[in-house]
């Protein structure tokens, strides 16, 4: 099942796995910071970040709203900022417009997960018959299911149908179908790239076109926090 924003989280809170995705940038810099070796606590908001801040042994304040780092914050959600730093004994709080909203949301339900495009194989693998029905679940933007998105996902539910899992709707067909014919760099044409661009974050574009299943670890939301699961080749 591929679905879309945070409120769509509450169909799936019993009797599904939920795979949290948002590819610029909460996943992508959450899965990062953990393969690091980084804790990395997802927040839905500056007022759930700033008590936790306080709990924390030094960590990092990491994010944005709007496009925008909060006043306090030390850096934005930036992945490839994130995997250029050396301090990795500080945990990070992430906070996102929408991606982090999602993946605190799914955190809620019985098993909850965070992909992007480093870590969708293992993610599947992992997946693979540990759970009867999986929700894969796009964070979306300003009201749009993104591009990048939409192909994360689509892999995601791809390599499940591949796997023997059954799609429960005709808007996953159409999505998978969608994006199996696709070029797979289709999704630069997203808004979500077209702003990095005009805001001098290209590093974060070429991070995320360059880091593709290079993560050999499923990443699980467990009591706050983005814990890594290592899945065999």
């Amino acid at each position: 099942m591929i679905d879309c924003f945070t409120e769509s989280v509450r169909r799936y809170r019993d009797a599904y796995a939920v795979v949290s995705i948002d590819v610029i940038r909460a996943t992508t810099t959450a899965v990062t910071s953990v393969a690091l070796g980084r804790r990395c606590f997802p927040v839905p908001s500056v007022e759930v970040a700033l008590p936790l801040a306080a709990r924390l042994d030094h960590p990092l304040l990491v994010g944005e709203l709007g496009g925008n780092m909060p006043y306090g914050f030390d850096l934005t959600n930036s992945p490839a900022e994130i995997a250029a730093r050396s301090d990795v004994l500080r945990p990070i709080i992430l906070l996102s417009s929408s991606g982090t909203d999602l993946m605190y949301e799914a955190g809620q339900c019985d098993a909850a997960y965070a992909a992007c495009f480093r870590n969708y194989r293992a993610t599947v693998a992992h997946l693979a018959g540990r759970h009867q029905r999986v929700a894969v679940i796009g964070a979306g933007t300003r009201g749009e299911f993104r591009e990048e998105d939409q192909l994360a996902c689509a892999l995601v539910a791809q390599g499940l149908m591949e796997a023997g899992y059954l799609p429960e709707d005709k808007k996953t067909i159409e999505i998978v179908e969608r994006w199996e014919k696709a070029p797979r760099d289709a999704w630069t044409v997203s808004k979500s790239v077209e702003y990095l661009r005009k805001t001098g974050q290209q590093r974060d574009i070429d991070f995320v076109r360059e880091h593709i299943n290079d993560l050999p670890a499923a990443f699980m939301l467990k009591h706050g926090e983005v814990v890594l699961i290592p899945v065999p080749d």
